[in-house]
């Protein structure tokens, strides 16, 4: 029998965005927009994206990972459930990610936008996160989240 594990872990990314507020969160709340910055641009095939941008309701990603990679053929799921939308300030969203098919983690992620005097956006994520055995873990994750958000900036200079 495979011993069960998890690891907790929070993490904080803070970014400055020379875009409004209003065009940030537009990034996040249009389904066109969020999925070319945070589906598209992964190395894997997309096979399915779907969203409904309102406090209940979910988005669901499924990639499959292709030659070459950790896991060629594997799916990978995200799963996510938005828990607080407030328009141009905040998102705070309930995920969980599988490999597989398998459970790899389960986690609570808060988006902060905060207009700055210039007309920039603050942008404060902020992930905590329960790991299972078999997952990416935090640092990886972070690190994915870092990427995510640089995909981010290059969708706002569009």
């Amino acid at each position: 029998m495979e011993e069960r594990s998890v690891t907790h872990s929070t993490f904080v990314i803070e970014r400055r965005f020379p875009s409004a507020p209003e065009r940030v969160f537009a990034a996040f709340a249009d389904p066109a927009k969020k999925r070319r910055w945070f589906a598209d641009d992964r190395g894997m095939a997309v096979e399915e994206f779907e969203m409904d941008f309102r406090v209940g309701g979910r988005e669901h990603t499924q990639y499959r990972f292709g030659e070459g990679s950790p896991f060629p053929g594997v799916a990978l799921a995200n799963d996510t459930c938005y828990q607080d939308i407030v328009a141009n300030r905040r998102v705070v969203m309930a995920y969980s990610m599988t490999l597989g098919g398998r459970r790899i983690s389960a986690s609570l992620a808060t988006i902060e936008l905060l207009p700055a005097e210039d007309g920039t956006t603050d942008l404060i994520f902020t992930e905590q996160g329960a790991f299972f055995e078999g997952a990416d873990g935090p640092h990886r994750r972070e690190g994915g989240w870092n990427h995510l958000l640089d995909n981010l900036s290059a969708e706002l200079a569009r």
